[in-house]
């Protein structure tokens, strides 16, 4: 699809200001000007990004009063439930609690539900036959339960008491638990509504210690250094793929320099088998390597494997489970290339689905696992919203991706009354739907995108930090964006625009990919590496092009790394 080039023209002013007083590259200062870091206050805190500036966790609705209720478990020595959810944000959530719980010698245990047999969040009946003959006091949700109301109910009429903590959006008034942990609350005025889960289970915890300190709880056992725990917010964080700005890129940052150290077994052995050695991890490693594995127990089998990874401590069994998880993960790339190598014959069968805003697909036999995968697929390649459902026994169940400017959660309430339940928030979310209903859903989803949306947001852009030939790149450049990251959504890998590239040497690898070398004056030996994903192998051999949009980086390999330009676009 033919996409719009934004170049971004940042004030010169703040450009030359940012240059002169923090003593950066002007391309960097560009940068940083371009995403509103216009000051030096301002630019150097998004630098620095240190644990510090994290905002008081009291600050968060009902916070004092999770705090109160779980000490009073622990004092009293309750039965606590972890409840979670069953991706790598629920996941890591449920890990982190249960790390600091079991430290306490609280008992403790957790739940998280099986994906196609119990869907999405805490229910009533996890309840009555989980809970209840556990002889649960306090279940706390992690990730989950902001619309779980009957639930709740349940537990609060069968004497367990509830603690909600979660992101996803929620209705006014929020459910009846003893503490109803959300930012995005809004009578909340944290101003933490990016958080993912798991970064709510870490101010909870980070509120829980100060409060035991208060009490001298760690008068006699050592305090826990929630620092080591950053690598599994760093991992929820970035793989539920919330804006990478403010507390969220401080736990990043964090969590990258924890998970460097490799101290935890479970993930070191993940970064083994997923093949990254001898190199620093970066978010990149985190979306696309260990994410990726991570979310495969709950997607094809159950996400308790992963939770056993990350809590582990024996190395033998972090490394059978990795390899258990490495195993599930290729069953879910062929699985999930089944189902959308389908999809794409059908729309070639039936073009007519192209002229639509949106696009909704049912289908049996699909597998719910990996269907909000695949829609995000579709939704990148073809920039519209997409529903995918799942049909079993006269129900549908599936998952929602969306486009910047098209707000998912908005469009699916005014769908409300077609649904059977629904969740999540303004670019993804899940759906269940009784199988007369999802024609009309179709039809209805389409109008209510098509007239709330401005035609220009239909239209992919590509946004340009900089214009920038080859004859202008240097290491000490592709070091000073190094300090940019992590990169993710709000904070995207810059991208650059240079004119008359010429090619020196072309080979296809993988089949798809074409690995390039660019004649490039400004580094030594007149050269630069570039690589371009998923080409058409048949196409014509390039000897230049009159204009590329890039991203430039270090190519680590064997312990050597050389400068390298990924070509995004032509």
């Amino acid at each position: 699809m033919e996409k719009r080039w934004q170049i971004l023209r940042p004030d010169p002013q703040a450009v030359n200001r940012l240059t002169v007083q923090l003593g950066c590259h002007p391309v960097i200062a560009g940068i940083l000007a371009s995403r509103n870091f216009t000051t030096v206050e301002k630019a150097t805190r998004f630098l620095k990004a240190p644990l510090s500036d994290l905002r008081n966790p009291l600050s968060l609705a009902d916070m004092d009063a999770a705090v109160n209720r779980i000490y009073r478990a622990i004092i009293h020595r309750q039965k606590i439930l972890i409840f979670g959810d069953y991706d790598v944000d629920g996941i890591t959530s449920t890990a982190l609690l249960l790390d600091f719980l079991r430290a306490l010698d609280v008992p403790v245990s957790y739940y998280i539900p099986h994906r196609i047999r119990e869907g999405y969040g805490l229910h009533p009946a996890q309840v009555t036959e989980q809970a209840i003959p556990q002889h649960i006091d306090l279940i706390i949700t992690v990730d989950c339960g902001s619309g779980s109301h009957h639930a709740i109910r349940t537990a609060r009429e069968s004497g367990i008491d509830v603690i909600v903590t979660d992101h996803h959006e929620i209705d006014f008034p929020p459910p009846e638990a003893c503490a109803v942990i959300n930012p995005k609350r809004k009578d909340c005025p944290a101003g933490l509504e990016n958080l993912a889960g798991v970064g709510v289970a870490f101010y909870l915890v980070i509120a829980l210690r100060k409060h035991l300190r208060e009490q001298n709880f760690w008068k006699n056992r050592p305090e826990p250094n929630l620092k080591q725990t950053c690598d599994l917010v760093a991992l929820g964080t970035v793989a539920d793929m919330v804006p990478n700005l403010e507390e969220n890129r401080i736990l990043i940052r964090a969590g990258l320099e924890v998970l460097n150290a490799r101290s935890r077994p479970g993930v070191d052995e993940l970064l083994r088998i997923s093949g990254i050695h001898n190199r620093p991890v970066d978010a990149e490693d985190i979306a696309f390597r260990l994410a990726p594995r991570l979310n495969a127990a709950g997607r094809l089998e159950h996400a308790a494997i992963a939770v056993e990874l990350l809590t582990t401590r024996d190395t033998d069994k972090a490394r059978q489970i990795s390899v258990t998880l490495n195993s599930l993960n290729r069953i879910r790339q062929e699985t999930e290339q089944a189902v959308h190598e389908e999809i794409t014959q059908n729309l070639k069968a039936n073009p007519a689905l192209l002229n639509r805003r949106t696009l909704v697909l049912a289908q049996e036999g699909w597998h719910e696992g990996i269907l909000g995968i695949v829609a995000g697929r579709l939704t990148r390649k073809l920039f519209r919203p997409v529903i995918l459902i799942a049909i079993h026994d006269g129900f549908g169940k599936g998952s929602a991706r969306s486009i910047p400017g098209v707000n998912l959660y908005h469009a699916l309430e005014q769908c409300r009354d077609l649904l059977d339940n629904f969740g999540g928030h303004a670019m993804a979310a899940g759906v269940k739907i009784g199988t007369p209903a999802i024609k009309t859903l179709q039809d209805r989803f389409e109008t209510v995108v098509a007239t709330s949306t401005p035609e220009e947001n239909f239209i992919p852009s590509l946004t340009i930090d900089a214009v920038m030939d080859l004859p202008e790149i240097s290491t000490g450049l592709i070091d000073a964006l190094e300090d940019l990251m992590p990169f993710g959504p709000g904070n995207h890998v810059p991208l650059f625009m240079a004119g008359n590239v010429k090619v020196d040497q072309v080979k296809i690898i993988g089949g798809k990919h074409r690995q390039l070398t660019l004649k490039c004056p400004g580094l030594p030996g007149g050269i630069i590496k570039a690589i371009q994903f998923n080409v058409d192998p048949s196409t014509p051999r390039p000897d230049h092009f009159m204009r590329i949009a890039y991203r430039l980086q270090w190519n680590h390999w064997n312990g050597r790394k050389t400068p390298q330009i990924v070509i995004e676009e032509t």
